[in-house]
């Protein structure tokens, strides 16, 4: 299996910097897919996690894939249930135990962020997402200045310990999924672009297109001000050993969600700074481009050589390959329409034209356009996989993986829009050291723990943003 694992990896590795592995990868992005697979239903996945592992190393297993995300169902509903989140519909509770958990966003009046409040925002995200976010998010969180509860502290306890137990379990599942399939784990980390934050969990769509014109250079500052917390964010959650890219979600920052004005104003320069600073630390960004972001290829082909791989959903992948495929490794491009409701002939044959079209030279990835869930057919699956298998071969392709991606100390986030508080903290020492008395053993010491326990609750709001 050791053996099994490192070929896979290096055949990963070789793909996503551009270059021509053995054969192609197969990394399909299968969510709500391996619970149909597995026997289990959406509120199975969802609600117990350690069956959503399962699955996912069932699938891994029997469909002798490369690589996939240990658990693509990500969001663990008992940690939303724990904080006790708006936002979500559970399966089995809000909706059908047979329906994959979904989003709620609120009436712009109700959404989680004002429109006067920007500012609040701007000058401590983390403060914020505390002090103004959660209490609007979470059913139990009360507002500050109004009484406490005992669902409000619960909330709290709860969801730091479920947040724990639910991370804690991951390495143990890569482990396993190492050793029992030799599969890879396939991303590592979580990154959004600023804007699209705003528009996902803070102001909404509406809120967001009515700020575009109404506010637009507060908009560009929160967008600064949360850029530098993303970064941190990506960067302590990423691969430390640099082989698997960061997961970038992409939803609300292309047209027609935006024009191309406010694409190149607010959405471009405050996301291109992190991938560049995450490029310079030898981290590679998967650029999940869900819906069609054909209109902004240009864009994203400024970005240094191999910094990103680039998944293609709804936009044409062929015309990607023109623009990116240079540059970047593709994944993605077999449609979940296929794959869900036609005959196994048609998934060959939409296979054989996407590798015939993109991927004879190399750096190209095996996937469904965008991520699997229960409508897709098992015999399709298993069509995408082993015609990949077969026809995917390359004649003079390399086993070994390329070498790392050399680190550059080069910085590339702005220095203005600054927020007061530092990315990865809550309360600066500075602020806690005038609270305590006299230290009279060793400060330095003091410090670093208390900098370490403050880090823990910098990264569970932020990942309550992020991930739940």
């Amino acid at each position: 299996m050791e053996t099994r694992y490192a070929e896979r990896l290096n055949r990963y590795v070789t793909a996503m910097r551009n270059e021509k592995p053995d054969m192609i990868p197969i990394r399909p992005f299968v969510a709500e897919f391996t619970g149909r697979y597995a026997g289990y239903n959406c509120q199975e996945l969802a609600h117990d996690y350690e069956k959503a592992f399962d699955a996912a190393r069932k699938c891994a297993a029997d469909f002798d894939w490369d690589a996939v995300v240990a658990n693509m169902v990500y969001v663990w509903t008992g940690l939303t249930q724990a904080i006790d989140l708006k936002y979500y519909c559970v399966p089995g509770i809000d909706i059908p135990a047979g329906t994959g958990f979904q989003y709620r966003e609120p009436p712009q009046a109700e959404a989680f962020m004002r429109a006067d409040e920007y500012d609040q925002l701007i000058e401590d995200p983390t403060g914020f997402l505390f002090n103004v976010w959660l209490p609007r998010a979470s059913a139990s969180v009360r507002p500050m200045g109004e009484p406490t509860s005992y669902e409000n502290n619960l909330s709290f306890v709860k969801g730091g310990m479920a947040m724990m137990q639910y991370f804690g379990a991951f390495p143990a599942q890569i482990a396993r999924l190492r050793a029992e399939s030799g599969t890879v784990s396939a991303i590592a980390g979580i990154l959004k672009a600023p804007l699209d934050i705003i528009a996902d969990k803070m102001r909404g769509y509406l809120g967001l297109v009515e700020d575009l014109f109404e506010r637009p250079e507060k908009v560009l500052a929160a967008c600064e001000a949360l850029a530098p917390h993303l970064l941190h964010v990506a960067r302590s959650t990423a691969d430390p050993e640099k082989n698997v890219p960061v997961g970038l979600w992409m939803h609300r920052g292309c047209v027609p969600f935006v024009s191309f004005k406010q694409f190149d104003k607010f959405y471009w320069p405050t996301l291109k700074p992190i991938i560049q600073e995450l490029w310079a630390a030898g981290h590679q960004t998967l650029f999940y481009a869900e819906g069609d972001w054909n209109h902004h290829l240009k864009s994203f082909a400024e970005l240094p050589d191999q910094s990103i791989i680039y998944h293609a959903d709804r936009g044409d992948i062929f015309e990607v390959h023109k623009v990116l495929g240079e540059k970047f490794c593709l994944s993605g491009g077999i449609p979940n329409v296929l794959l869900g409701h036609r005959p196994a002939d048609e998934v060959r044959e939409c296979c054989k034209k996407v590798i015939d079209g993109v991927a004879r030279d190399g750096g190209y990835i095996m996937d469904a356009s965008a991520i699997v869930q229960n409508d897709a057919k098992v015999e399709n699956i298993k069509a995408m996989t082993d015609f990949t298998r077969e026809y995917g071969v390359y004649s003079s392709g390399s086993s070994a993986a390329p070498p790392s991606k050399t680190v550059s100390s080069e910085s590339f986030m702005p220095t203005h829009g600054a927020s007061t508080i530092s990315p990865g903290v809550c309360i600066p020492w500075e602020q806690k050291r005038n609270d305590l008395p006299e230290i009279q053993g060793d400060e330095k010491l003091v410090k670093e723990i208390w900098e370490n326990i403050d880090s823990l609750a910098n990264t569970y709001i932020w990942q309550v943003l992020l991930s739940f």
